[in-house]
């Protein structure tokens, strides 16, 4: 097939991949047709629970908005138009969209109206934080019934699970294809069938040969449209090269390695945190290459059900430690570190023991001592002296508060010597309960060897002020 015939010239916030022209056959014919509501599953070996969703809210609820967050319109703000992908519909927060079925399901349903327009809907966790810690793996799992029709009225459907990093957030996925997108289910037309992929890099070409991307091809998928199966991703960073593998019920079809590309490239796609996306597309470029639609024919109210979402990690928790490190107790605050004196990357420094800053104010602190208050973009904090001796940095943790409105988040940075050099990890945060609610939070941070001036830096696709923060250090 000719890729080129449905590549989009200005891809933000959402995919668009081609696909191998060959179908990877399915080496067993059985139809799994599993039954409508079941547990998340125990752990797998080695790994602990970070996140799930069994979606048993009553029937014609829609989602608990302290997990889930809705996309509505047809753009993030700031971002491409029509997702970037060319779909035609209109995503809503509607229960006639996105609701639980009373079965233990979450249901995305896209809908015709009398005038020919379509809405639909697409959610994604509020956390942004699922990640595989050096040495260790994440796994994202869903059970999911694609939805149940095919053919001529099949045209046009386009459901999937996927993740982005979560640098996307704060920018309205801008930066989009460097910070990557784990495709973890797709389907299009009906197909009966899977497709997996990573984007990565930048676009067009660059190492995920964007905007194809790093694809399995087309996977056979039978009774994908009537009964439920298994999707999942996991990330390995215990192994060299690191890894990243898909499976369909348990069984891996797909593996993308770091030895694949430069490790820039790949580093800027896995590590750090991601967040979870699950949406129905109507149209757009992916059905396009495979037949088009929507068209007369195509069926509305078709919806893809979720039974189950769950994240699970080894390696090292991805989950916001309730207290402050052992190091330093939480209302306890160490003393300041005077100017010019070296200060230690693995001990607790306190936010308002700046060297220097940029937009930002001292409060007190509901957990004692001071905090530093009014962080929004282009804001900064400078620490003089910090010494991390001979490196084993594994991951930054900060401990963080946020009133923000809905819609506000960014993302705190870590850079190194000045403040125009790239940043060496992040995390994105957003609404914590309000001003004083603090967490700790951690992130994933390139490691570093002798002695710094680090900066904290502060990055929004809003304007408003987004974050608190109290303390931060490294860990081995």
């Amino acid at each position: 097939m000719n890729r080129s015939a449905h590549r989009r010239s200005r891809p933000r916030g959402r995919r668009l991949f081609a696909v191998a022209a060959t179908v990877v056959a399915v080496a067993a014919s059985t139809t799994f047709v599993l039954d409508a509501e079941a547990a998340v599953p125990g752990a797998p070996s080695g790994m602990s629970l970070v996140f799930s969703d069994d979606f048993t809210g009553a029937a014609g609820t829609g989602l608990n908005r302290s997990d889930w967050l809705y996309d509505v319109g047809t753009s993030y703000p700031g971002g491409a138009a029509n997702w970037g992908t060319g779909e035609i519909e209109t995503m809503t927060d509607s229960t006639q969209n996105v609701y639980h079925d009373g079965n233990g399901n979450l249901a995305i349903k896209p809908i015709r109206d009398s005038g020919g327009k379509w809405t639909s809907g697409r959610v994604e966790t509020q956390r942004t934080d699922f990640a595989a810690p050096a040495g260790g793996k994440v796994r994202i799992e869903a059970r999911i019934q694609q939805p149940n029709v095919s053919g001529a009225a099949a045209a046009g459907y386009w459901p999937a699970f996927w993740t982005m990093g979560e640098g996307a957030r704060p920018v309205g996925a801008t930066n989009w294809p460097s910070i990557g997108e784990w495709d973890v289910m797709e389907d299009i037309n009906g197909r009966s069938s899977v497709f997996g992929a990573l984007h990565c890099g930048v676009n067009p070409g660059g190492p995920c040969n964007e905007t194809v991307g790093l694809s399995s091809g087309e996977h056979a998928c039978a009774g994908c449209q009537t009964g439920f199966h298994t999707y999942a991703v996991e990330y390995d960073r215990s192994t060299s090269p690191e890894t990243l593998s898909w499976y369909l019920d348990g069984q891996q079809y797909f593996t993308v390695n770091s030895g694949q590309m430069d490790a820039t490239s790949w580093n800027n796609a896995t590590h750090h945190g991601v967040f979870v996306i699950l949406n129905v597309a109507v149209g757009g470029g992916f059905p396009d290459a495979f037949g088009g639609g929507p068209t007369a024919s195509t069926q509305s109210g078709a919806a893809m059900l979720v039974d189950y979402v769950a994240v699970w990690q080894s390696g090292g928790s991805t989950t916001p430690p309730t207290t402050t490190p052992t190091t330093s107790p939480t209302t306890t605050p160490p003393t300041t570190t005077p100017p010019g004196d070296t200060r230690d990357a693995y001990a607790v420094t306190e936010a308002e023991s700046s060297n220097a800053s940029s937009g930002v104010q001292a409060e007190a602190c509901a957990e004692g001592g001071q905090d530093v208050a009014a962080l929004g973009n282009g804001d900064w904090l400078q620490f003089d002296n910090v010494d991390f001796g001979t490196g084993g940095v594994r991951d930054f943790v900060a401990r963080v508060a946020s009133g923000a409105p809905a819609g506000v988040s960014g993302l705190v940075e870590v850079r190194l010597d000045s403040r125009s050099n790239a940043p060496i990890g992040s995390f994105a945060v957003a609404n914590t309960g309000g001003w004083q609610s603090w967490r700790s939070v951690p992130g994933n941070v390139a490691n570093v060897t002798g002695k710094h001036t680090v900066f904290l830096t502060f990055a929004s696709g809003q304007p408003a002020d987004f974050v608190n923060v109290n303390w931060f250090q490294f860990r081995r």
